[in-house]
């Protein structure tokens, strides 16, 4: 059963990880102590470190598979926000005590999946054992043509609000897994309580919708630590004002189910975070070919509201009245 033994060495750790490397000439077959990266030409770097903790973005029995899908893909969705396309990456791990073999396989496979799919490598990294949870820090490097990565404070007042996908899965998904009693509270069917679980363990960057961005957006982010958070976030940093209208929120068919069955939800649907959808600013009159092109690359856009002269960001209902809320989203030092 080597499967199921203790990985014994960095060596072996390596072994099995360096298959992820193949094809990539920068990774010198992760037998160097760093990696060489020869950016295309008329091209920049663009950089994001995005580390996954156990306890905090994942949780003790999550599949390695899922593990790994999320450690890159969280970082792959901020490359997307900017318009970059995905070129490979760096990876440490931090192991609280030797893993199993078996759980590395499934992690590299996990990976691997991963990888093919946003097409990157991996490029090196490291490895080490300390008292707390497993970490992995993924450093995402992607390249865009020279001046043309979209910013997060770029946004004016008189520009469109959009954003990608559904939120609110992700929140709802964790509340799951934590609680699995929740769907029948809310009604659901065991294909919509799977919809959710998957969303939050399994996050889809939108790598299609990168060149619409880079073409029609003024100003774009990755939603990952909840929506009211990262759009004053955005209003901040532009020094504008925003107002999202909550009854336009795309929203899955599962998370309408739960919404209606307990409305006082919407508080983790704007705050939750690990959505990982992106959150745009687009002038008006680039709106319309905005749209056209996202729907050309098969990714769902939805006008949630705009942006404005003056300061703060307002959560709008039905009625036209701000919602209140009990925190705007995801603080890892709060």
């Amino acid at each position: 059963m080597q499967d199921e033994a203790t990985i014994a060495s960095e060596a072996e750790l390596i072994g099995l990880l360096a298959p992820l490397a193949a094809g990539a000439a920068g990774a010198l077959g992760l037998i160097d102590d760093c990696a060489l990266l020869d950016p295309p030409e008329g091209c920049e770097l663009v950089l994001k470190t995005d580390p996954v903790a156990e306890g905090v973005h994942f949780l003790a029995d999550d599949a390695p598979e899922d593990v790994a899908w999320k450690a890159l893909a969280v970082n792959v969705s901020d490359l997307v926000a900017k318009g970059a396309r995905p070129l490979g990456y760096l990876m440490a791990l931090a192991f609280p005590q030797a893993p199993r073999r078996a759980w590395v396989v499934r992690f590299a496979a996990g990976l691997m999946a991963a990888q093919q799919r946003f097409g990157c490598a991996l490029l090196g990294g490291d490895t080490d054992r300390r008292p707390g949870a497993l970490t992995i820090a993924i450093t995402a490097i992607g390249v865009v043509a020279r001046g043309r990565m979209v910013r997060r404070a770029t946004a004016r007042a008189g520009d469109l609000m959009f954003a990608s996908g559904t939120l609110g899965d992700a929140a709802l998904g964790l509340a799951l897994r934590r609680n699995p009693q929740q769907a029948a509270r809310w009604g659901l069917a065991p294909p919509e309580a799977d919809h959710l679980r998957a969303r939050f363990v399994r996050p889809q960057p939108r790598l299609a919708l990168a060149s619409a961005l880079r073409e029609h957006a003024r100003a774009a982010m990755d939603v990952s630590d909840g929506l009211a958070k990262d759009a004053a976030r955005m209003c901040a940093g532009s020094a504008c004002a925003g107002r999202i209208a909550l009854a336009r929120l795309p929203l899955s068919p599962a998370c309408a189910k739960a919404l209606a069955a307990e409305p006082t939800l919407m508080q983790r649907v704007v705050s939750g975070g690990d959505d990982y959808e992106l959150l745009a600013a687009v002038p008006p009159d680039a709106a319309p070919a905005f749209c056209a092109a996202a729907t050309a690359a098969g990714v769902a856009v939805t006008e949630i509201g705009s942006f404005g002269e003056g300061q703060g960001l307002l959560l709008a209902g039905a009625d036209g009245r701000p919602l209140a809320l009990a925190r705007t989203g995801w603080d890892h030092l709060a």
